[in-house]
C-alpha cells in the first residue's frame, strides 16, 4: 500500500544542481515525517536532510547544511530535495524514506520502513 517512487537524479558538474522528488502513496501523507538518505558505494546509507510530520521543520546533515533543501508539496503527496552547489563527494544513491504516523523525525536509517527505489545523483569535477 505505500510506495515512495524517486526522480530527478543524473549528471551534473561540480556547483551546479538537481531538485529530486518523491511521490508517495498509501496515507494522510502530512502525517509521517519524510526523510531523504544517501548511500555511495562502499559506504553505510548517511542521513542528508528529514521534514518532520505536518512538515513545520526541516533537519540537514552538517555536510550539507546551506546547500540543500527538503520540503514538501501536501496536495501533490510529494516531497522535494533542492540541491545546490553539488560536490563530487555528493555522488550517491539518494532514497526518500517514510517514518510512522505522527513519529518524531530521525536521522537513523532504522527509523524509517518504506524506501523508494533510489536514484542516481553523480556529480563530475
Amino acid at each position: 500500500q505505500v510506495q515512495l517512487v524517486e526522480s530527478g537524479g543524473g549528471l551534473v558538474q561540480a556547483g551546479g544542481s538537481l531538485r529530486l522528488s518523491c511521490a508517495a502513496s498509501g496515507g494522510t501523507f502530512s502525517n509521517y515525517p519524510m526523510g531523504w538518505f544517501r548511500q555511495a558505494p562502499g559506504k553505510e546509507r548517511e542521513f542528508v536532510a528529514a521534514l518532520s510530520w505536518g512538515g513545520g521543520s526541516t533537519y540537514y546533515a552538517d555536510s550539507v547544511k546551506g546547500r540543500f533543501a527538503v520540503s514538501r508539496d501536501n496536495p501533490k503527496n510529494t516531497v522535494y530535495l533542492q540541491m545546490n552547489s553539488l560536490k563530487p563527494e555528493d555522488t550517491a544513491i539518494y532514497y526518500c524514506a517514510r517514518g510512522g504516523w505522527h513519529q518524531t523525525y530521525s536521522e537513523s536509517p532504522s527509523a524509517y520502513n518504506y524506501w523508494g527505489q533510489g536514484t542516481q545523483v553523480t556529480v563530475s569535477s
